[in-house]
């Protein structure tokens, strides 16, 4: 069994860099799952942030989810 299937994702408040700004790569897909969820992402998002709103806005992305969009 490798480490990955036992070991948990560290929650993005307990990454040292945490409260740096998001990577040019998040913000790109920030922005990418924001159109098509229709809703806007704030200017000065932490990598912490960022990584949260990734995981909230691909459960509601047609792109990811397969479904089409609300709105």
């Amino acid at each position: 069994m490798s480490t990955n299937e036992t070991s948990p994702a560290k929650d993005p408040e307990d990454w040292a860099t945490g409260d740096e700004p998001a990577t040019a790569a998040q913000m790109s897909y920030l922005k990418t799952l924001a159109h098509d969820s229709g809703r806007e992402i704030p200017d000065n998002v932490s990598k912490a942030d960022a990584s949260r709103l990734i995981d909230e806005l691909r459960a509601e992305s047609p792109r990811v989810s397969g479904e089409p969009g609300q709105g």
